[in-house]
Formats: structure tokens, C-alpha cells, sequence
């Protein structure tokens, strides 16, 4: 699996691909294809925000739970999902907050994030794979063991990393950030079950915005088109 990974990313994860959980994970995920069980996203895809947001591109974190498990939904970034699905609803209120809060910003007609990947947004899932249509599925079997060492290296290599922590399962995270050194905002989760508890009206992507300028860095553009 790590000669999937970014050389920025592989550089400071390599060693996780030797320990006893790593190899585990991979049986398991081997395990998972031999009794035929559909696992998302496809394999290209478990890495895809390390490599569309290299290590030293990282100017932004939002953590997810877990995968999507409908067919044709995960692609392996956060919250995102491929062109042609359904936005799913936590997206549609990420978008609602994002027109009150970044001044022009147009909803696009898609639940596709890989732009703001490519803009230094790592969008990074706890669990990188999940068993379709069975939710949290592929939790416990080794992936959280590796995305806790992932947020510790952002933590301890980096300086002024903006985390945006949405929801309790998130901002059980902090422990493994320096907040001497990043910023961490905290808010509810998107889904509709909860945005209304604290979610809408954060102004996390303006704060971030303002945070990154302060740091002497560019802002997100969080327009997202075609």
C-alpha cells in the first residue's frame, strides 16, 4: 500500500507500513476481497488526499468519520463525493454556510471536493475504507491507528496548520494537535442532525481565511467550479 502514498507523505509514514497493525490492516482488506465483499473507495482511490494535498502543501485539515459506502461516492477525501452522485446532506449544509460566509460563493451542482485537495485542504477520513452499505464497517481494524500518526506528524513537522473539528468524533482529535502551534476551530457536525446546533454560523472558512493571512499565506479560494 505505501507505494500509493505521496513521497512528501511516505517520507514521514513509511515506518507505519512496517508495524504489526499496518499488516494487519492489509490482511484484512485482503481478507475483505476474497470473500467477495465490495469495498469503497477502490484502491486508487484509499490515498487520494495525500496525493492530491502533499505533505507540504498542508495549510488546512477537516476531519471526517468514515467513507461514504454508496456505490460510485467515496473517492478517498472527506465529506466528498464523485460527479454525478447526490451532494449528500452534511455537504449541502457545508455549502450553506459557505454563501454566508465567503462573499460570491456560488453552490456548485456537485459534491465534488478534489479542488479544494489541490488547494492545500486535506480532507482526511479517520477510516479510509469502509465495507459498502455497511457504515463504520471498517472501523477498529487499523486505519485510525495510522490517520492519529498522520494528524501527530502534521503536528510536530508544521507550523500554523488550520484544523477544522466538526463534531465530538473530530474534536477528540485535539489531543494530538500542538495548539501553540496550530489553530484549531471547533464547531458541530455538519449533518443535519446537528448543523443547526452550531455549525451554521461558525464562519469557519473565513476564519481560516483570515488566520492564513495573518501567517503571511495565501487563502483558500473555496469557489468550486466545473
Amino acid at each position: 500500500m505505501s507505494a500509493a502514498l505521496e513521497p512528501g507523505w511516505l517520507s514521514v509514514l513509511s515506518q507505519e507500513f512496517e508495524k504489526d497493525y499496518m499488516k494487519s490492516l492489509k490482511l484484512f482488506l485482503q481478507e475483505e476481497k476474497q470473500k467477495g465483499s465490495t469495498v469503497f473507495p477502490k484502491g486508487p482511490d484509499i490515498f487520494n488526499a495525500f496525493n492530491h494535498t502533499p505533505f507540504d502543501k498542508v495549510k488546512v485539515v477537516i476531519l471526517g468519520q468514515d467513507p461514504y459506502h454508496g456505490q460510485g461516492q467515496a473517492h478517498g477525501l472527506s465529506f466528498s463525493v464523485q460527479k454525478g452522485m447526490t451532494i449528500p446532506p452534511s455537504l449541502k449544509n457545508i455549502y450553506k454556510e459557505l454563501q454566508t460566509d465567503i462573499e460570491g460563493f456560488v453552490p456548485p451542482n456537485h459534491g465534488n471536493l478534489t479542488e479544494w485537495a489541490d488547494r492545500g485542504v486535506l480532507l482526511l477520513n479517520a477510516t479510509l475504507t469502509v465495507r459498502a452499505h455497511e457504515a463504520g464497517s471498517h472501523q477498529g481494524k487499523g486505519w485510525e491507528i495510522f490517520t492519529d500518526k498522520v494528524i501527530s506528524e502534521l503536528s510536530e513537522k508544521k507550523e500554523g496548520v488550520i484544523f477544522l473539528l466538526w463534531g465530538k468524533y473530530a474534536q477528540n482529535k485535539s489531543i494530538l494537535i500542538d495548539e501553540s502551534r496550530h489553530t484549531l476551530f471547533k464547531a458541530a457536525h455538519p449533518s443535519p442532525f446537528s448543523a443547526y446546533n452550531g455549525f451554521f454560523g461558525c464562519r469557519h472558512f473565513s476564519r481560516t481565511n483570515t488566520k492564513l493571512i495573518e501567517q503571511g499565506e495565501m487563502p483558500i479560494d473555496w469557489q468550486i467550479t466545473g
